[in-house]
């Protein structure tokens, strides 16, 4: 037996949309193995590494206009460690506030994103269909029975870290175990009437993981849209960590790399899309930035969505990796 990392394609509707704009396609990347069974030759279809299960399941919600090849990187990496990892592809409205803007998006409901509206519901239209459809693959199928369904993790990158972070929420998702974020933050559209320098609440209810990179330009040019200086890169995402947590039970980890930009976490980046020229040139690695990110990633789950102990201390000590310029736990 060979254990190998496989992906199955699901296409989830999301109610109450209008098509064309009411369906995503999402990939669930899984451990499997190979056994040399007729059905692996005739249709590729890969059982699961059933000794391994049960899976803890990760959502990763995408930045504005960016392609899920872009973080299949991760996708493996946590797979191969025993994860299962869900990305998708949603073409809907781009920005909240801008009707009639499409691209790929992770799915954000404006209304849910004003004064009014924020803390009463999800900001996302599309985590709990994705949730219904990991219901469902959990009742037939390749990965039946096999699914952590008691622990699911919000990640993302960009927008989708955003909205990673606003909907870590027990009352929204009952089910979540843990929250992770590279460049997002939690700085508030003043275009949908909140007053320059606001900062969401964000509900901080589950262990949280903020990440960011000090050569952000998107960060830096955006910051104009949330009442913010674009001086520092980082501006945003420490008063996130610093104001707009509650804080307090030791499990929101903040780290700030060297030379990271924004679409550090994006391999391979598409310079066809997305806002990839408003970006600052990485000076770090890609590659070891990537193996960093891996290496906080899974140690961060490990310890919370795992509830190793013993792993706590080993993320504390990433504080001392050279490509750490900041850290921080509250």
């Amino acid at each position: 037996m060979t254990r190998i990392v496989r992906a199955l394609h699901r296409a989830v509707r999301l109610p109450g949309l209008r098509a064309p704009h009411d369906t995503l396609h999402a990939r669930v990347f899984y451990p499997g193995r190979l056994t040399g069974a007729a059905s692996e030759r005739e249709l590729g279809a890969v059982e699961a590494d059933a000794d391994a299960g049960p899976f803890p399941v990760v959502i990763f919600l995408p930045g504005v206009n960016v392609g899920p090849e872009s973080y299949r990187w991760l996708a493996q990496a946590l797979a191969d460690r025993g994860y299962v990892f869900v990305t998708f592809s949603y073409v809907g409205e781009l920005r909240p506030g801008e009707p009639g803007v499409t691209g790929l998006t992770p799915g954000l409901d404006a209304s849910r994103l004003s004064p009014a509206g924020f803390g009463h519901a999800p900001t996302s239209t599309t985590i709990g269909p994705l949730l219904d459809e990991l219901a469902r693959l959990q009742c037939e199928g390749i990965l039946a029975g096999l699914l952590d369904l008691e622990h699911v993790v919000l990640g993302g990158h960009s927008a989708g870290g955003c909205a990673a972070l606003q909907n870590a929420a027990l009352r929204y998702f009952n089910n979540l175990a843990a929250a992770f974020a590279y460049a997002g933050h939690a700085g508030a559209l003043t275009a949908l009437g909140w007053p320059e320098h606001s900062l969401l609440p964000l509900p901080g209810e589950v262990p949280l993981l903020l990440l960011g990179g000090e050569r952000d330009g998107v960060i830096a040019a955006s910051s104009h849209r949330y009442g913010s200086s674009p001086s520092d890169a980082f501006a945003l995402i420490r008063r996130t960590f610093q104001e707009a947590l509650p804080g307090g039970r030791g499990d929101a980890h903040m780290f700030l790399l060297a030379g990271a930009n924004h679409f550090a976490f994006c391999h391979p980046d598409d310079p066809t899309t997305g806002r990839s020229f408003l970006d600052h040139r990485a000076t770090a690695p890609g590659e070891a930035l990537r193996n960093f990110f891996v290496e906080v990633i899974s140690t961060f789950l490990d310890a919370y969505v795992r509830e190793d102990s013993e792993v706590v201390e080993q993320l504390d000590q990433l504080s001392g990796h050279p490509l750490v310029l900041q850290a921080g736990r509250r």
